[in-house]
């Protein structure tokens, strides 16, 4: 007697591998959704924006949740350091670094975390709070005003020292109000020598 594709121990797994081609087909359609929002910088930022004052509503009304609250100002700040951060961190560096000088050879800043995946995670963290909010196990009771002291100490103590970063190695992580160089300009002398008909 021969056992099939169906037949025997393969029974329990056709179950398993339905489910299997169910899940990657429906990552791969929410992979592809994510591809499409790439160049749309502005909408992804206004719709974090939205998912970020629908949490901020529903922990207002609900007037709990601020370790969860507290856990997620946390997990923003860790993102926004490695969003602030480069790739290669010139202290542990050994070889090229960041140029310091005009004559040096341009390098791009190329961010620890790239922009995508700051919102991405930003958005994913948002969303996971949300949540979190609908389960009463979560609301520990908690005299927020401490933690919200806490969090702007962590927060001030670290954009410090980033700053500090920043300006010991001469970079900026931010490329709006940087020289752009678009191509070879003809100056005003060579204009008044180019032929005319």
């Amino acid at each position: 007697m021969e056992t099939g594709p169906i037949g025997g121990d393969d029974l329990s797994s056709f179950p398993a591998a339905a489910v299997s081609r169910w899940t990657f087909e429906v990552s791969r359609r929410y992979q592809h959704l994510l591809d499409k929002t790439v160049p749309h910088v502005l909408y992804r930022w206004i719709g974090c924006l939205m998912v970020v004052l629908i949490y901020a509503v529903r922990v207002y009304f609900v007037q709990g949740f601020y370790i969860i609250t507290y856990g997620l100002g946390i997990y923003l700040l860790n993102l926004l350091m490695g969003f602030l951060s480069p790739q290669v961190d010139p202290e542990m560096q050994d070889g090229p670094s960041l140029p310091t000088r005009g004559s040096d050879e341009f390098r791009p800043f190329v961010r620890r975390l790239p922009e995508f995946k700051f919102w991405y995670s930003i958005t994913k963290a948002f969303c996971i709070a949300f949540v979190m909010t609908f389960f009463s196990v979560f609301d520990v009771p908690v005299f927020w005003p401490i933690l919200l002291f806490y969090w702007l100490m962590l927060f001030i103590l670290t954009m410090r020292r980033q700053i500090l970063h920043m300006i010991k190695y001469k970079y900026v992580p931010f490329s709006f109000g940087k020289q752009r160089y678009d191509g070879k300009k003809v100056s005003s002398t060579e204009s008044t020598n180019l032929p005319r008909d």
